[in-house]
C-alpha cells in the first residue's frame, strides 16, 4: 500500500522540496500552504494533492483534517511551515511579530499534532507512523536580533521533545530536523520584509550554503528509514557554518601550517 504524507509549508523552500522528494520516492503527498496558486503549480508538476490552508486558523485546520479523514490513511506529517519576522533586539521587538512567530511555529504544530494523531494512530496499526517537525538551529543557540525566532523555535523544539515522551510505547516516531543556514528564495526576504539586498547579504561569501533540496533529502531519509529507527534530532548545517554564529565567508581552504 502506498504511504501518504502531509507536507506543510509546501508553497516554497523546504516544504516544496520535501513534497517533490516524497513524490519522487513514490509516496502520496498532500501539499499544504496558504498560497493556492503556488500549490496548484506544484500539483501539476508532481502529482501531489494541493490543499490551501492557513495553519494559524482553527477553521482552516479543521477543514484540512476533515479532508484527510475522508480521503484515506495518513502515515506521516512533515511539518515544515513556520518562519521568522524581523531582526529587532528584544527591547525593540514588535509584539505583533512575536505573536505571529509563536502562532506560525508553535501553535500551528500543536493544532496539527492534536488533530492528526487519531489518523496517524489508525495508520500505525499496519506498521508505524511519523510526526516530523522542521525546527532550526535557532532553537539551540541564541543570537542578537533573533530573540523572537529563537524563542519560537525553542518552544517548538520543546513541544517535539515532550510529544516524544508522551507517545512512548506507541508505534509513532517523533522526529526533529534542525537546519542551519539554508539559502531559499523567501526565508530571509520575508524576515527582512522584502529587503532583497539585506537578504542577499545573509549568504554573501558563504561557500555552498544548504539548499532546500539538501534538507528535503534528510527528511526523506528520516521518513523512509526502517520502522524501528527513530532520528530524534538531526542538526544539519553547511560545512561553512561551524555554529549558529560562526560562519566562514570566502572559499573553504586548508589552513597553512
Amino acid at each position: 500500500m502506498s504511504r501518504r504524507v502531509v507536507v506543510t509549508g509546501a508553497s516554497s523552500g523546504i516544504g516544496a522540496a520535501t513534497a517533490r522528494a516524497m513524490r519522487h520516492a513514490g509516496w502520496e503527498v498532500v501539499a499544504v500552504a496558504r498560497r493556492a496558486e503556488r500549490l496548484a503549480a506544484l500539483e501539476e508538476e508532481t502529482g501531489a494533492v494541493a490543499f490551501a490552508a492557513d495553519l494559524t486558523s482553527d477553521a482552516d485546520v479543521a477543514a484540512l483534517l476533515a479532508f484527510l479523514k475522508d480521503s484515506g490513511p495518513v502515515h506521516a506529517l512533515a511539518h515544515v511551515a513556520g518562519g521568522a519576522m524581523g531582526v529587532d533586539r528584544v527591547e525593540d521587538g514588535s509584539l505583533d511579530d512575536w505573536r505571529w512567530m509563536y502562532e506560525a511555529n508553535v501553535l500551528s504544530a500543536q493544532r496539527l499534532t492534536a488533530g492528526m494523531l487519531p489518523l496517524l494512530r489508525d495508520a500505525s496499526e499496519s506498521g508505524n507512523a511519523d510526526l516530523l517537525f522542521v525546527t532550526s538551529t535557532a532553537a539551540q543557540v541564541a543570537y542578537a536580533g533573533g530573540g523572537g525566532y529563537n524563542a519560537a523555535k525553542a518552544a517548538e523544539s520543546m513541544l517535539v521533545s515532550a510529544l516524544r515522551l508522551e507517545l512512548a510505547g506507541e508505534p509513532l516516531r517523533v522526529i526533529e530536523i534542525a537546519p542551519g543556514m539554508v539559502h531559499t528564495e523567501e526565508f530571509s526576504l520575508n524576515r527582512l520584509r522584502g529587503d532583497q539586498s539585506g537578504a542577499d547579504a545573509v549568504y554573501e561569501g558563504v561557500q555552498n550554503p544548504l539548499t532546500a533540496a539538501d534538507v528535503a533529502d534528510v527528511i526523506r531519509y528520516a521518513l523512509m528509514a526502517p520502522g524501528h529507527v527513530n532520528l530524534d534530532l538531526v542538526t544539519v548545517r553547511p560545512v561553512a557554518q561551524a555554529a549558529q554564529h560562526v560562519v566562514a565567508r570566502g572559499p573553504l581552504r586548508v589552513r597553512a601550517d
